[in-house]
């Protein structure tokens, strides 16, 4: 009786395996090949699953994003709103292990977007998807009088993704000099600064 395979989890595992081919030896070495290899497929096998080395990328770049949304939605979200955005903004810095993989791959793929259009629109949709997230969290902290209903949402949601992605890119390269405590404790002071900015 022939072996049923689920085409989705497949995809995934070839994906996952991708992953530990970049964090193990970097971007430039996930090719077809070795992502088989370390899959456990063969290279012929792969095109049932991706028919291009960009569209394996888009896929795993994808599924990176696609954990850290459902790690998000599965808070609780009926609780001050300063605990939910202080959960919301964790997942965002490497501040364990799984979210720490998530983001080295996601590194090498943004440096890949600047050769690649497919991961360049990803990654584009990612940022808006984050901006907007955060820009809700704003708003609740303003709707809620936690914040100032004198602050400019827009303007600080850049500001705070911009320093939320600097925390994120010193825990990565710098772990000695940026642990998780520390990254926790800069988040939730800058959190602090802004909920104090009451009228």
């Amino acid at each position: 009786m022939p072996k049923i395979v689920d085409h989705e989890q497949q995809k995934i595992k070839v994906a996952e395996a991708a992953w530990r081919v970049i964090r193990r030896s970097g971007i430039e070495q996930a090719s077809v090949r070795n992502v088989a290899q370390e899959a456990g497929v063969s290279p012929g096998s792969m095109r049932h699953y991706f028919s291009t080395q960009a569209e394996l990328f888009s896929f795993s770049m994808h599924l990176v994003s696609e954990r850290v949304t459902r790690r998000v939605s599965a808070y609780s979200f009926d609780r001050p709103v300063p605990e939910v955005a202080r959960d919301v903004l964790r997942e965002l810095v490497p501040c364990h292990e799984e979210s720490r993989s998530e983001m080295e791959v996601w590194l090498a793929f943004a440096s890949k977007t600047m050769s690649e259009p497919s991961l360049r629109e990803h990654a584009d949709r990612v940022y808006e998807q984050m901006k907007h997230a955060i820009t809700l969290i704003l708003q609740a902290l303003v709707e809620y009088e936690f914040a100032s209903k004198t602050l400019r949402v827009e303007e600080e949601a850049v500001k705070m993704l911009t320093f939320v992605d600097g925390v994120a890119l010193h825990g990565l390269l710098y772990p000695e000099r940026m642990p998780p405590p520390l990254m926790e404790k800069l988040l939730d002071e800058y959190l602090d600064a802004l909920c104090k900015k009451t009228d």
